[in-house]
């Protein structure tokens, strides 16, 4: 929602544009710490309540950010957002591993992260044309209604969950210690950083490039949070199918193209710019949450009695991959040249060193690679 708002908050808190998308980052290094600090405090407690009582700490979170009278209460806000949402997201993954089983583990995962692409399908958009009409500050009180129409959800119509995991302070250490874990961990923290470095300003970058407007904006989100949708529950079949592995290894082929079309077009003519981007848009979205929706999967069959511990590492490596995208600080005062112009390339970069960290795996040839890094180079110089 902070991405399709970033030109209303920054004049509204009298703040810059590039102030406001620190508050993505500091979202996301207060996830990064607080999913895995949360999971090991609240191991012992049953899921349906530490699920309520995380969805009840997000409304009120919401519901302060939209109250917030300056920057720094908007902070503060954000900050109590990312603890809300670390505690809720791995339990709620967890929660949906050990319902489904072994054989159904990647389509249980993908229900809860279709969760996610429904909010950037149907949320994202709305949180655009509703801060257009009525103000940013009404986004974060419908999102504050709906937090309260889902607390009544889980009291109502979730059976209990006991806790999955009675490990100790140790062993959680040693899974996180674990060289296939920590191979998976650089995977999801390359794919996101990629990921949101270009999704933060993807509305400043199209606004620049292609001259498109609000509401055509909120149509290509759209179109991304459908693309998404699709993705996920392509990345949890496939790694139901054929294996999580080699679920990762296509999503990351695909995604690295897509960002390699992205950071090419940056040098095409406005006119002709969506024409070879909304393509690329589209197939960012499939192949990079189908990505992360295996990732999970390959996280749980490390250790299916520790799954919400492997899970919140997870969640902690994808938000410091937020937290730590080069894009953001490279935006600096003119991201739909400056920094936009190179996003496309850092895709490259980091989605071809995901594939690598997770999979052992390079691209065909050496000659391919030159060119790949020739073109992505060549393109943000003449952008």
């Amino acid at each position: 929602m902070i991405a399709g708002l970033l030109p209303h908050l920054a004049r509204d808190l009298d703040v810059t544009v590039p102030a406001i998308g620190h508050l993505v980052t500091a979202f996301s290094l207060a996830y990064a710490i607080g999913a895995p600090t949360i999971a090991m405090l609240t191991a012992g407690l049953e899921r349906r309540r530490l699920l309520a009582i995380a969805m009840a700490g997000f409304s009120i979170a919401n519901l302060l950010a939209a109250l917030a009278p300056s920057y720094a209460e908007l902070l503060i806000a954000r900050l109590l957002l990312a603890l809300a949402a670390a505690s809720f997201m791995p339990a709620a993954s967890g929660y949906a591993a050990a319902l489904g089983g072994p054989e159904r583990r990647g389509r249980a995962l993908s229900t809860v992260t279709n969760g996610l692409t429904l909010a950037i399908i149907a949320g994202v958009p709305l949180g655009v044309l509703v801060g257009e009409s009525f103000g940013w500050r009404a986004t974060f009180l419908s999102v504050a209604g709906l937090a309260t129409l889902s607390l009544l959800g889980i009291l109502v119509g979730m059976p209990s969950q006991p806790p999955v995991s009675t490990a100790g302070l140790g062993e959680r250490l040693a899974l996180a210690k674990r060289p296939d874990m920590m191979a998976i961990l650089a995977t999801s923290v390359l794919t996101v950083s990629a990921t949101f470095t270009l999704y933060t300003y993807l509305g400043v970058f199209l606004a620049g490039v292609a001259g498109i407007r609000p509401q055509g904006l909120a149509l290509v989100l759209f179109g991304f949070g459908v693309a998404s949708a699709a993705g996920t529950r392509l990345g949890g079949t496939a790694a139901d199918h054929w294996g999580a592995d080699y679920a990762v290894i296509v999503g990351g082929g695909l995604t690295v193209l897509a960002y390699l079309v992205l950071s090419l077009g940056a040098a095409l003519e406005p006119a002709r710019a969506m024409r070879v981007k909304l393509p690329a848009i589209l197939l960012w979205g499939l192949a990079s949450w189908g990505l992360m929706t295996a990732q999970q999967a390959r996280l749980v069959a490390l250790g299916p009695a520790l799954a919400a511990v492997s899970l919140s590492l997870n969640s902690s490596a994808t938000y410091l991959g937020s937290a730590t995208r080069r894009g953001h600080w490279r935006a600096g005062h003119r991201p739909w040249r400056s920094g936009s112009a190179r996003l496309g390339g850092g895709g490259v970069r980091r989605g071809r060193a995901a594939v690598g960290a997770g999979q052992r795996q390079r691209l065909p040839t050496p000659r391919l690679r030159r060119w790949i890094s020739a073109g992505a180079a060549s393109s943000g110089r003449r952008a």
